[in-house]
């Protein structure tokens, strides 16, 4: 008894409000990264790349160099920080899905799993973002959903995320099977990709999980 107290003390359990609050803060840095990008768009397009100096060699006088080279800057140390959190996020997730495999399993429909008593596979993405009112959204895929099934992709055969991209290309109009974990359960949802209008053909994003 004092072993497994011990061990709960020495690794926090991961939840699923732990997942949210990184994603959150995922978040909150592409908003300001994005935001550093449009100064810069304001700054003649100079980008993070194009020269700050003309053809003689002296500093433009068409942009602030200060602003432009703060931007830079900041993007460059918020591209770390997103790295960062990507990677926090992943482990917290194969924390939290570690957990949930050890609970008893819930019952669930039983003509939506082939084994009910198989445990559940191992999610191959995750859902970082869901738009309101894409095809998606209307799918009822959620923010923090585990992807273990997309169309003909699946935890056996998932290479990376352009398997996933493909299908989506080839499939407008048609309806997709998702098969998801969320909050330790299995569930199936149909997505048919579509113009909306927003970006693409979901309004979502997703992240590989590296196994």
């Amino acid at each position: 008894m004092k072993m497994t107290e011990e061990n709960n003390a020495g690794e926090p359990r991961v939840t699923e409000e732990d997942v949210r609050l990184l994603i959150k803060r995922k978040g909150d840095i592409e908003e300001q990264i994005k935001a550093y990008h449009d100064m810069l768009q304001t700054q003649a397009g100079v980008g993070m790349d194009a020269p700050l100096v003309d053809v003689e060699g002296f500093p433009r006088a068409d942009v602030d160099l200060y602003k432009v080279r703060t931007a830079r800057h900041n993007i460059s140390c918020l591209q770390n920080d997103h790295k960062a959190i990507m990677v926090e996020i992943e482990e917290a997730l194969h924390k939290l899905h570690a957990t949930a495999s050890v609970k008893p399993e819930k019952d669930v429909t039983k003509t939506e799993v082939t084994e009910p008593t198989a445990s559940l596979p191992a999610p191959f993405a995750l859902v970082d973002t869901v738009t309101q009112g894409s095809p998606a959204f209307q799918a009822g895929l959620r923010v923090g959903d585990e992807i273990i099934e997309f169309g003909s992709v699946n935890t056996q055969n998932f290479r990376n995320l352009h398997d996933v991209a493909s299908v989506v290309q080839h499939s407008e109009g048609k309806s997709l099977r998702v098969g998801l974990l969320r909050s330790g359960q299995e569930v199936h949802l149909n997505l048919t990709p579509k113009q909306w209008s927003g970006r693409g053909l979901l309004g979502c994003n997703l992240v590989p999980l590296h196994r």
